[in-house]
């Protein structure tokens, strides 16, 4: 895609951030790094050594719920909002 184009990601982001992205207020707001030691406890994850595939972020899936409960999204939507 053409930078200078009018539909330029570089120029929407430029634009949310100019009406107040609701995303950057919130992680201008919470620091979710405070919360990792307790989520990686709460949710009992393992040491690898019986392999499979590693677990998602416990930061970036509490940063996916808190939005799923702002937006009023079902499990469904969320998935496809995250693989994009």
């Amino acid at each position: 895609m053409n930078p200078n184009s009018r539909f330029s990601l570089a120029d929407h982001l430029e634009r949310l951030s100019k009406d107040g992205d609701p995303l950057e207020v919130l992680y201008a707001t919470v620091d979710f790094e405070y919360f990792r030691c307790w989520l990686v406890e709460g949710m009992g994850y393992g040491d690898g050594s019986k392999g499979g595939r590693p677990p998602f972020d416990p930061v970036s899936m509490f940063k996916a719920l808190i939005l799923q409960a702002q937006h009023n999204l079902f499990d469904a939507k969320t998935r496809f909002m995250i693989r994009g």
